[in-house]
């Protein structure tokens, strides 16, 4: 299970375990709070008062601070998986939903003609269709793109990177979706 980390902006900075989470609030760096309490953790016992300290996690935190990076700036990292989600795992060109099994990352312009592995030359193809295509742009093999790549935005990120999202936290995520989003249901 993991918290999502936000700056105090609200502005998602990376999702962290219940233990990192209970750092922040050990240093008192928890400036506010969302979503479900989602675990609590029980600590020593005040020599003094005999009480027991207790920090309770919520699932959506934002710290103290302000990040020493501007979060617009970043890029997200293409990995496979994510690819998948972005595209909701249907081929670009026949345009069938696989399972991650039978799908692979698809080079609209081919590395072989200097085509890049980047968020705007790839799309999600089956098996199939990416054998059928070869080293060829769509145009040249005569096969339609279904649907135009797109870079995802921050927000898409962070939805993109964790595949067990609670429901809080993905309904926090989804309200800062760009309108054009494929991962709006």
């Amino acid at each position: 299970m993991k918290v999502l980390k936000l700056s105090a902006q609200g502005l998602p900075q990376s999702w962290i375990s219940l233990e990192e989470a209970v750092l922040h609030y050990a240093a008192d760096d928890v400036r506010w709070e969302v979503g479900a309490e989602i675990a609590v953790f029980h600590g020593g016992h005040n020599a003094i008062t005999g009480r027991q300290s207790v920090i309770t996690v919520n699932s959506i935190i934002g710290t103290k601070g302000v990040p020493g990076i501007n979060p617009f700036d970043l890029r997200p990292s293409l990995t496979n998986s994510k690819l998948f989600a972005r595209d909701r795992n249907l081929c670009a060109y026949c345009g069938q939903h696989f399972g991650e099994d039978h799908l692979t990352r698809e080079h609209i312009v081919p590395l072989a003609q200097s085509g890049r592995d980047h968020w705007m030359n790839v799309v999600t193809a089956c098996k199939a269709c990416n054998h059928r295509k070869g080293n060829r742009t769509p145009e040249q093999a005569r096969m339609g793109l279904l649907y135009a790549p797109y870079v995802p935005s921050l927000w898409e990120d962070f939805i993109l990177r964790n595949r067990r999202i609670l429901a809080d936290q993905m309904e926090f995520l989804m309200a800062h979706l760009p309108r054009s989003s494929r991962l709006h249901a």
